[in-house]
């Protein structure tokens, strides 16, 4: 190797970057110890910046483009190295690399609930939640003010102060707008910009900016969401009068003989509906007619109930068995496990009494003769 390839391999001649990661807001370009050659390219790509610091002071910034480190381009470096003397010796500097591109779907949220004060439900607790994007604007004050000396500054090392500063803001605006919390919903996107609004300030310390903030979701407590869903459905049932009356009516179309009921019903009012037109038109002895059949109606007995069926306990060696339907004591008379003398009892009978002394049970002994006399010992 001759002394002339030795010396450009000491030299760089070119710098650039290009990023394969989706979270580097900063990178420092490696030189491991070379110096930067007087007159090399620096490529800056869209969505980047490139930024010197000669021993330990900021230099010069450069936007997107390609461009030889010459005295033309580079006016503090020239003042640092005094190469406005006509020195032009390669130099040491560090070169930062700043992406200037959105950072999206970043997401944030309150840890703990925001206490507010609601109109129409008084003091409430609210959450939320949404996205947000990030975007270096000034990256001399972004490398100054928040990376330092890092070699590789990520998205995540900062997001952390960031959804901190959108929680406090987002609390502040959301106290003094006085947003009824039923219009939050209609409101997102007003609370969005009021909130991106109130942190540009602060942002713009860092050199950095918040083109986008969404909302995309305020909660209330769980137990307060019950409440407002009762509500919600007492306004969908409107007259509760009425609501019983179809419920009422629903509970009999579910059963065969309710709908039949039903059905008689509706056919009978449309009858008498039909008969007071008629007589109407009939004129008085219409009327009279229409009367008889509705004094005849009003004498006629109401139907007869069905019976209530029993169901009995039985008292053995003094323990109580059952429920047993009447069907069930019948096989029990039958296998033998109901005499006339066991103790029966039903629910409203007046203490236990004698399965025979029961007259819904003693018809179940008729079928079977009694027991035979015993024989005469004589």
């Amino acid at each position: 190797m001759g002394i002339f390839d030795f010396l450009s391999g000491e030299f760089i001649d070119v710098i650039h970057w290009t990023d394969n990661t989706r979270d580097t807001m900063v990178w420092r370009f490696e030189r491991e110890g070379h110096e930067i050659k007087y007159g090399a390219k620096l490529t800056v790509r869209e969505g980047q910046a490139a930024v010197f610091v000669h021993e330990g002071q900021l230099a010069d910034v450069f936007t997107p483009g390609l461009y030889m480190l010459e005295t033309n381009n580079m006016p503090v470096m020239t003042t640092l190295q005094h190469w406005n003397h006509g020195f032009r010796s390669p130099f040491k500097s560090e070169v930062y690399f700043v992406n200037t591109t959105r950072f999206s779907d970043l997401k944030w949220g309150t840890k703990n609930p925001v206490i507010c004060r609601d109109p129409e439900f008084g003091p409430v607790r609210l959450r939320a939640f949404g996205t947000y994007t990030i975007k270096v604007s000034d990256p001399a004050k972004f490398l100054v003010e928040i990376v330092g000396t890092d070699g590789e500054f990520t998205m995540d090392e900062i997001s952390f102060q960031i959804r901190n500063i959108i929680v406090q803001e987002f609390s502040r605006t959301l106290a003094r707008a006085g947003i009824p919390v039923m219009d939050m919903a209609a409101n997102t996107r007003e609370l969005g910009q009021l909130v991106g609004k109130e942190i540009s300030g602060q942002l713009t310390e860092y050199g950095l900016t918040m083109p986008e903030l969404y909302i995309e979701n305020i909660s209330l407590p769980p137990s307060v969401e019950q409440v407002m869903d009762k509500r919600s459905s007492m306004g969908v049932i409107g007259n509760l009068n009425e609501y019983m009356q179809f419920q009422a009516a629903e509970a009999l179309g579910r059963d065969g003989g309710g709908a039949a009921a039903l059905q008689t019903g509706l056919g009978a009012g449309l009858g008498m509906q039909i008969g007071q037109a008629a007589a109407q038109q009939a004129g008085p002895w219409g009327a009279r007619a229409e009367a008889a059949p509705a004094a005849a109606a009003r004498h006629m007995a109401p139907p007869a109930l069905p019976p209530v069926e029993h169901v009995w306990h039985i008292a053995e060696q003094g323990q109580t068995k059952g429920p047993f339907s009447k069907a069930k004591m019948g096989r029990m008379v039958s296998e033998g496990a109901l005499t006339r003398q066991t103790l029966v009892w039903t629910p409203g009978q007046d203490g236990w009494m004698a399965a025979e002394d029961v007259t819904e049970l003693a018809q179940l002994f008729t079928v079977l003769p009694p027991p035979p006399p015993l024989p005469n010992a004589g």
